[in-house]
C-alpha cells in the first residue's frame, strides 16, 4: 500500500513556457517531497527562474500542468498560492523601505489576520491582530532581528534584508517556501548564517525550493537538485550523485574536471 505521504507536496508534469519563438521551459518535469531542501539550478539562461516564476503564478505556463498538494495549480495567481501555502521570495527585495521591521513582518501575516465582517462586529478581529502581532514578534526572534523590530528597514544593511524576506515569507505561514536566490550579494559568514536559518525552516516543517548561484551553498544544504540546461531536466540527484555526473560538469561546468566539481562542494 503506498501511503499518503509519499505524494510529492509540489510537482510539475511537461511544464512548457513559450515566450513568442522562444522555448523557455521545455516539458520539463519535476517533483519535491514534503520535508525536503531541493535546489533547482542550472547555467545561465537555463530555464530555472522562468520555471520559479510559473510554479509561483507569475506567469501562465504555456503547456504542461503544476501541481500542489496533488491539486492542479497551473496559471494561479501568485496571492491565491500564497493564500494556500505556496509562498515565494524574489531575488529583489520587496520589503517596504519606510516600514519598521516589525510592521513588514505584520504584512506577511496579513492572511492570517484578516478578519471578517461579523467578527469585527465581535471584536474578534482585535484578538487576531494582538495574535498576529505575538507571532511576528516570534519570527523575528526566530531569526535573531528582534532587537531591531522598530528600525526603518532602510536602515538595514543587505545581510539583514535578506534575512527579513525571509521572515516576512515565513510569516505568511507557508507550506512550501520557494527561495529566488537567498545568498545573492553575501559574504561568507552572512551566506553561512542564512544556510542555518534555511535548515531551520525546513526542521519547522516548511518544505523548501530554491534557485541560487552558490554552488558551495547548494552542495551543502540540498537533499535534492535538479539541474536544467536550455530549459529541461538535465540532471536530478542527491548532491553527490549530481556533482559527480559527466552531463552536469560538463554544461554547468564547462571545461571543469569532476575534482574541481567536487571543489564546488
Amino acid at each position: 500500500m503506498t501511503a499518503r505521504n509519499e505524494r510529492p507536496i509540489l510537482e510539475a508534469r511537461g511544464l512548457t513556457r513559450r515566450f513568442g519563438g522562444l522555448v523557455a521551459v521545455d516539458n520539463f518535469n519535476f517533483s519535491v517531497r514534503a520535508g525536503a531542501i531541493h535546489g533547482l539550478i542550472g547555467p545561465n539562461g537555463a530555464g530555472k527562474t522562468t520555471t520559479f516564476n510559473v510554479i509561483s503564478g507569475f506567469y501562465a505556463p504555456t503547456g504542461g500542468q503544476v501541481f500542489f498538494r496533488g491539486l492542479d495549480i497551473s496559471g494561479r495567481k501568485t496571492s491565491a498560492l500564497a493564500a494556500m501555502g505556496l509562498v515565494r521570495t524574489f531575488q529583489g527585495s520587496t520589503l517596504f523601505q519606510e516600514f519598521s521591521v516589525l510592521e513588514n513582518v505584520r504584512v506577511g501575516r496579513h492572511l492570517g489576520a484578516r478578519a471578517g465582517f461579523f467578527s469585527r462586529l465581535l471584536g474578534a478581529d482585535r484578538r487576531a491582530e494582538e495574535k498576529a502581532d505575538a507571532e511576528a514578534q516570534e519570527t523575528l526572534a526566530f531569526f535573531g532581528l528582534e532587537d531591531l523590530a522598530n528600525e526603518p528597514v532602510s536602515n538595514l544593511p543587505h545581510g539583514h534584508q535578506r534575512m527579513l524576506g525571509l521572515a516576512v515569507a515565513l510569516a505568511a505561514e507557508p507550506e512550501v517556501l520557494l527561495l529566488d536566490e537567498p545568498f545573492t550579494g553575501m559574504n561568507p559568514e552572512e551566506t553561512g548564517r542564512m544556510m542555518t536559518l534555511v535548515q531551520r525552516i525546513r526542521d519547522r516543517g516548511v518544505t523548501v525550493m530554491l534557485v541560487e548561484h552558490d554552488m558551495r551553498a547548494v552542495m551543502n544544504l540540498c537533499d535534492v537538485i535538479t539541474v536544467m540546461n536550455f530549459g529541461a531536466l538535465l540532471v536530478e540527484g542527491s548532491p553527490e550523485a549530481v556533482r559527480s555526473d559527466p552531463a552536469f560538469i560538463e554544461a554547468y561546468l564547462g571545461s571543469a574536471t569532476t575534482d574541481g566539481a567536487g571543489d564546488a562542494a
